[in-house]
C-alpha cells in the first residue's frame, strides 16, 4: 500500500503530461508551423540569425473570403532582455485554429542592444508581415499586434509611432488593432524618472540613462487622434506600475475620442495573463477573435 501511494504522484504527473501532448497534438493538426523565418536579411550588418526570425502559423484550410485570414503578431515579453517565440507555440496553434494567422517573433534582447533597436526589429518584423504573408494565407490588409509585458510596450509602439515603422520599411503603419496582454512600459519616461520600486535601476540596462529615449519609446506619449482601437486586458493583481500605466494610457485614449475596451481580470497575476492563453476559449481570445473579425 505504502508503494502504491508513493508511485500515484509520479503516475499522476506521467498522465497530465500525456494529456497536454495529446491537446497539442490534436490543436496542431488543423495549422502549419513555418520556423525560423528570417525578417532581416541575412547581408545586414547588424544581423542576428537567432533573433531576427520569426514562426508563421497558419489554418491549414484556405480562408473562406477568398482574401486571406486576418493576421496577429505576436511580441513576447522579458523585461527587454530574455524571452523566446518558442514558448509561445501555444499561441500560434490556438490562433491558427480560430481562423487567424498568426507571427511570433523574436527580436534582439538587452544588452548588448537597447530598446530603440528592439523596437526597430519589431518594426522590420511587421514589414516583413505584410510584404509576406499572403503567401502564408494572411490577408496584408489586416494585420494587428499583440503583447505581453515587455512585448505589450513595443506592439504599442508599432500601433502609434509612424516615424518608426516608416524609418523601417513602412511608409503607412498598416496596424489595424493593438491587443494589449498586462502591457508594460508604456510610459517608462514617468517610471525611470520616479524610480520608487526596489529594483528599478535594472530597466536603466534595456533603456540606458537618457531620458529623451526614456520618453521616445513610451508609447503614451505618442497618442494621436486616428489611431488603430486597443483592447486591454490587465491583471487584477498584477504589478501596480502596469496597472498605474495602463489606465493612464487608456485616459488619455479616451480624452482623444478612442476610448478602448478595458478589462480588469480578478485575481490574476502578470504571469498568469500570458499563460491563460493555452486555452482557447479563454477572455482574452474571445476579445481578440471580435476585433481582427475572424470567420
Amino acid at each position: 500500500m505504502r508503494r502504491f501511494f508513493l508511485l500515484t504522484p509520479v503516475a499522476v504527473l506521467l498522465a497530465a503530461v500525456v494529456v497536454v501532448l495529446a491537446t497539442e497534438y490534436v490543436v496542431a493538426r488543423p495549422s502549419t508551423r513555418t520556423k525560423d523565418v528570417a525578417y532581416v536579411p541575412a547581408s545586414a550588418p547588424d544581423f542576428d540569425k537567432a533573433r531576427h526570425i520569426l514562426d508563421v502559423y497558419s489554418p491549414k484550410k484556405a480562408a473562406p473570403n477568398g482574401k486571406g485570414y486576418p493576421v496577429v503578431l505576436f511580441i513576447h515579453g522579458g523585461s527587454w532582455t530574455s524571452g523566446n517565440k518558442n514558448i509561445y507555440t501555444f499561441i500560434g496553434r490556438r490562433l491558427a485554429k480560430q481562423g487567424v494567422v498568426a507571427v511570433l517573433i523574436n527580436y534582439r534582447l538587452a544588452p548588448p542592444v537597447h530598446v530603440p533597436e528592439q523596437a526597430a526589429d519589431c518594426a522590420r518584423a511587421l514589414a516583413w508581415t505584410v510584404q509576406n504573408i499572403r503567401q502564408y494565407g494572411g490577408d496584408p490588409q489586416r494585420v494587428f499586434v499583440m503583447g505581453h509585458s515587455a512585448g505589450g510596450g513595443l506592439a504599442a509602439l508599432l500601433a502609434t509611432d509612424d516615424a518608426l515603422l516608416a524609418a523601417n520599411g513602412l511608409p503607412q503603419n498598416p496596424v489595424k488593432g493593438a491587443i494589449m496582454d498586462d502591457p508594460a512600459g508604456l510610459d517608462m519616461y514617468s517610471y525611470l524618472k520616479e524610480m520608487k520600486y526596489e529594483g528599478d535601476a535594472q530597466y536603466k540596462v534595456p533603456f540606458g540613462n537618457d531620458p529623451v529615449v526614456w520618453k521616445e519609446m513610451s508609447a503614451i506619449h505618442k497618442i494621436k487622434p486616428n489611431l488603430p482601437p486597443f483592447i486591454f486586458y490587465i491583471g487584477g493583481e498584477t504589478y501596480p506600475s502596469i496597472s498605474g500605466s495602463a489606465g493612464r494610457f487608456r485616459d488619455r485614449l479616451k480624452a482623444t475620442g478612442q476610448a478602448p475596451a478595458y478589462t480588469i481580470i480578478p485575481g490574476r497575476h502578470h504571469i498568469p495573463m500570458v499563460l491563460q492563453l493555452y486555452w482557447q476559449h479563454n477572455v482574452i481570445y474571445q476579445g481578440l477573435l471580435k476585433l481582427v473579425e475572424a470567420e
